[in-house]
């Protein structure tokens, strides 16, 4: 049958090293980088999002076989192809504008000389999109959630409404460049500026500096936060009037070298406890004992949860007294440290009562009503604390500064207009919203932006917000997908110039919105249901969907929908005209809001069917669709790679007329080298490849399915193998080529004529992926086969004589044999494998007289973990291509019967480590002077 449609770059390979150390590198740049613009959940990596949309429009040279005739040809213009995503993943190459018209024009020559349009239906973060734009291409997205919509709209369609403009305030502008949307980011830094001096003049009094006492020079300091441990009445009748702290930790400082640790000594709260008065007071402490320390690191905390000791009767103050003291209003704070600035780093004092007595007199005059969601289990208002307002996550002081800052935005949007007046705007009265680009536009745009701040500050000024000892810094609400319970917390200062303030906050905007690079589209972000949404004439489809019961994005996000409502409810009245954002269409899998695993699990497969229905209805057939995938570990873990999330999602994309035709895992939340980590984990994110189903075959066997399988497969997988997949990832790769043929006919029928599952279907993929690994043993030499029989009953063990020499006869050679290779240890009747850090350390294979696999293997992983890349760089050299080869393929047969027989996730590790550091020992390897080439080491395989 001839293929209808010509295959694209991303359907046939793809440069996953360079894309996955990009997105890895991305997570750990802030300054300057979208995500800081607003926070939103599982964003994901802008350097993945724009490697596959570049790879989803660029034909594979393949599909060009009059301009590439010859493999040679074809695979020296996909190397310039890779070449070009190897550039465009580098955060540094961003907004390098002639790379990215470069890139433009490849996804031209592709697309008969058109851009064509990108739609995201669950546009979230707005990281597709983004990219889309970056690339030149007309970018649309839309999205259910409200905040979603607003980040998007503050991303992608508000600064090319004013790209290239100068700035309006009347300030100096002299220095200032204004291309693209650096005037825009220009006037939020100026009138962000402006609100902080306009809010200090108003409670500047609530944000008192500090005494300093003579250890520490002296004089006043600015407060960075202060630190607050909850209290509840103690359960010991004998001192129950009296609040005793419940604090996870009392420890300030871990980090070593800074003034506020005293040369490298921790500090810490040390209670200080008089039973006969009933009272508790606290002093900050440096140093001291290995017991006192650990003390301070665990706080009153006894065991894990709410559950603490009264510091004055060591009586137990159980998760339901603490609880129980909430609900019943009795639970307090009580100030225990103050963090300052000082000249070489954090100061630790200890309280200060004139500071007590400025928190405890503040009286907000507004405060946001919103009810929290009772039942959401990732919010604390579902754990049996009581909260039931938004509010109630706030201190006076912090309501009060927030509402500050939201009432001079207000007042600061007519000043905005007025100097875009004075600075020659036109005063056309049409609002943003209806695409209005005047004065007062602008001036709605520049306040989208100042609220944003507002909600920012709010993240890191509520009392879920702690202190990071390890850091000298503040963790912020969101430091995971939930709000938990927080018992210590860390008050920031929206006025000093450290963790959390006001000003480094619209900085962090301002340089983000300067970083845009918006194009002349007209693109735009609107709110729709995924399965209602109207896409743009031939839009390619890229999208990162919710995953089953990943997070719970709407609960979530009414956290900062209380806080934008007031003040965006003018500029977009639909977006913000609701109490709340909405709960009963978010396509989660949750059970609570469902009443019922079962029910949200329909609940999802239906509405996810429907909406990429929606997808395969109006998307190109030109393109393929790239749809994103987020695992959880744990989801693996507990059910293996057909896992109900996992499989759920992939009914949806088949039922909904998509096939898949590629599958490529994407590592984007590594937090080092694997050689580091030593870690098994799976890639956070997959890559989904699908086409619109063209006429399928009629129905299958399973014994039908098995063959073709058997046939396709092995042929994929090798491929993989070639560009370097991990073996912890191979699974996921191969659902891609086994799922294509499953989706290729009408059904595939069981024995007993009913249709085969995606869940079977799953298990069937991964275990023909075992049966591939183990029919390339028959590669290896005999002596190899061997120990690999032998590790797969026994791993490291002891084992009889009498079962090793079964085992070598039935490969044709003797244990002696496997003993004279110097693999095996054996004597008095009984063998063994000689483990990694037994071998010789002086091992040369160029003087091996009886060279096998195994032991290249071996020594190859053992040079890596002792001595390092360079070193196994080296021997993978003396190896020469065959051998290195099996070698590889020799790590691939390990890591699967580590992880999937042997249950041995340590060493599968050291396997997974290879693979994924090959790319790097390959080409270090080239660098180095030959020593000997092929023929002195290569076996005939």
């Amino acid at each position: 049958m001839t293929r209808a449609y010509k295959r694209k770059l991303i359907e046939v390979a793809l440069p996953l090293d360079a894309i996955n150390d990009a997105s890895v590198r991305e997570k750990s740049i802030r300054h300057g980088h979208p995500s800081t613009l607003h926070l939103w959940w599982a964003r994901r990596p802008l350097a993945t999002c724009r490697a596959v949309l570049f790879a989803q429009l660029v034909d594979d040279p393949s599909s060009h076989p009059d301009r590439f005739p010859t493999e040679e040809t074809v695979e020296k213009e996909r190397q310039r192809l890779f070449e070009i995503i190897e550039d465009l993943v580098k955060w540094e190459n961003s907004t390098d504008e002639s790379l990215l018209k470069r890139a433009a024009a490849e996804i031209r020559k592709s697309c008969g000389g058109m851009l064509p349009p990108i739609y995201d239906p669950f546009s979230g973060g707005c990281s597709i999109p983004l990219e889309a734009q970056r690339l030149g291409l007309p970018a649309y997205g839309s999205d259910l959630n409200p905040v979603a919509v607003m980040i998007g709209k503050a991303m992608v369609e508000i600064p090319p409404k004013f790209k290239d403009w100068k700035p309006a305030h009347p300030g100096n502008k002299a220095h200032i460049h204004h291309r693209n949307a650096e005037g825009l980011a220009e006037d939020v830094r100026y009138y962000g500026k402006q609100m902080r001096e306009q809010a200090f003049k108003r409670i500047g009094e609530l944000y008192p500096q500090v005494s300093l006492p003579a250890e520490h020079g002296g004089g006043m300091a600015t407060v960075v936060a202060w630190i607050w441990a909850r209290t509840v009445p103690s359960p010991d009748p004998a001192f129950a009037k009296v609040q005793v702290p419940i604090a996870s930790t009392f420890l300030l400082s871990s980090k070593e070298g800074k003034e506020a640790s005293k040369e490298g000594k921790e500090a810490w709260v040390e209670p200080v406890v008089d039973k006969i008065a009933k009272t508790i007071n606290y002093r900050i402490r440096y140093g001291g004992t290995e017991e006192e320390r650990n003390q301070a690191k665990k706080g009153t905390k006894a065991g894990r949860g709410a559950n603490f000791l009264c510091l004055l009767s060591d009586t137990a103050i159980t998760s339901e007294h603490v609880k129980t003291s909430r609900i019943m209003n009795r639970m307090g704070q009580e100030l225990i440290a103050i963090v300052a600035e000082g000249k070489r780093g954090r100061l630790y004092l200890a309280p200060d009562d004139s500071h007590i007595a400025i928190a405890q007199k503040v009286k907000p005059n507004w405060k946001p009503e919103q009810e929290m969601n009772q039942d959401c289990p990732t919010l604390i208002s579902g754990r049996g604390y009581g909260f039931r307002y938004w509010h109630e996550l706030f201190t006076n002081r912090q309501l009060v500064a927030l509402t500050t800052f939201s009432d001079i935005a207000l007042e600061i949007r007519a000043k905005i207009e007025a100097d875009a007046l004075s600075a020659g705007l036109s005063d056309d009265p049409t609002p943003l919203r209806d695409g209005g680009t005047g004065a007062k536009a602008y001036a709605e745009a520049i306040s989208v932006y100042l609220t944003f701040n507002i909600s920012k500050m709010a993240s890191v000024g509520s009392t879920i917000t702690s202190w990071i000892s390890a850091r000298d810094t503040l963790r912020d609400t969101f430091s995971r997908q939930a709000i938990p319970m927080v018992y210590d917390f860390a008050e920031t200062n929206f006025f000093s110039n450290s963790s959390g303030n006001w000003s480094g906050q619209i900085d962090r905007i301002s340089t983000v919105i300067a970083g845009f690079v918006p194009s002349s589209s007209p693109d735009s972000v609107k709110q729709a249901n995924a399965w209602e949404a109207s896409y743009p004439h031939g839009a390619v489809i890229s999208s990162d969907p919710p995953y089953y019961d990943n997070i719970d994005y709407a609960d979530l996000s009414d956290f900062f929908f209380c806080w934008l409502k007031p003040l965006l409810q003018p500029v977009y009245p639909d977006l913000f005209g609701l109490l709340a954002t909405p709960k009963s269409e978010e396509l989660v899998a949750s059970s609570y809001r469902h009443g019922g695993r079962q029910i949200a699990e329909d609940f999802f497969l239906n509405g996810m069917s429907k909406a990429i229905a929606n997808m395969a209805r109006q998307v190109s057939g030109d393109c393929p669709a790239t749809i994103y995938y987020a695992y959880k570990q744990r989801e693996i873990d507990a059910e293996g790679i057909s896992s109900t999330g996992w499989a759920v999602f992939l009914q949806a994309i088949l039922k909904a007329g998509f096939s898949i035709s590629g599958t490529w895992p994407i590592r984007t939340e590594r937090p080092g080298r694997l050689t580091a980590t030593g870690t098994n984990a799976l890639a956070n994110s997959v890559i989904l490849v699908c086409r619109k189903r063209e006429d399928r075959a009629g129905v299958i066997t399973r014994a039908e399915f098995m063959r073709f399988l058997k046939h396709e497969l092995p042929i994929a997988i090798a491929k993989f193998r070639e560009a370097n997949i991990s073996p912890a990832d191979m699974p996921q790769s191969a659902i891609g080529p086994g799922v294509s043929v499953f989706s290729r006919y009408e059904a595939v029928l069981e024995a007993n004529d009913s249709p085969m599952s995606v869940k079977t279907a799953l298990k069937l993929i991964n275990q023909e992926l075992d049966a591939f690994l183990n029919d390339t043993q028959g590669d290896f030499d005999p002596d190899t086969r061997f120990t690999i029989s032998w590790y797969e009953q026994k791993g490291m063990a002891t084992g009889d004589y009498g079962v090793a020499n079964s085992i070598a006869q039935a490969r044709g050679i003797s244990v002696e044999s496997v003993k004279d290779a110097g693999i095996i240890k054996s004597e008095a009747g009984k063998v063994r494998i000689w483990k990694r850090d037994e071998l010789d350390p002086d091992w040369d294979p160029g003087k091996d007289r009886h060279l096998t696999v195994w032991e290249c293997c071996y020594h190859l992983i053992r040079t890596l973990e002792q001595t390092g890349e360079y070193e196994a760089a080296t021997l993978l050299k003396k190896f020469g291509g065959v051998m290195a080869e099996a070698v590889k393929d020799l790590a691939y047969c390990l890591y699967d019967i580590c992880a999937n027989k042997r249950q041995d996730a340590k060493e599968a590790a050291a396997y997974n480590t290879l693979i994924a550091t090959w790319p790097e020992l390959t080409r270090l390897a080239a660098t180095i002077p030959d020593v000997g080439g092929d023929e002195q080491t290569n076996l005939d395989l």
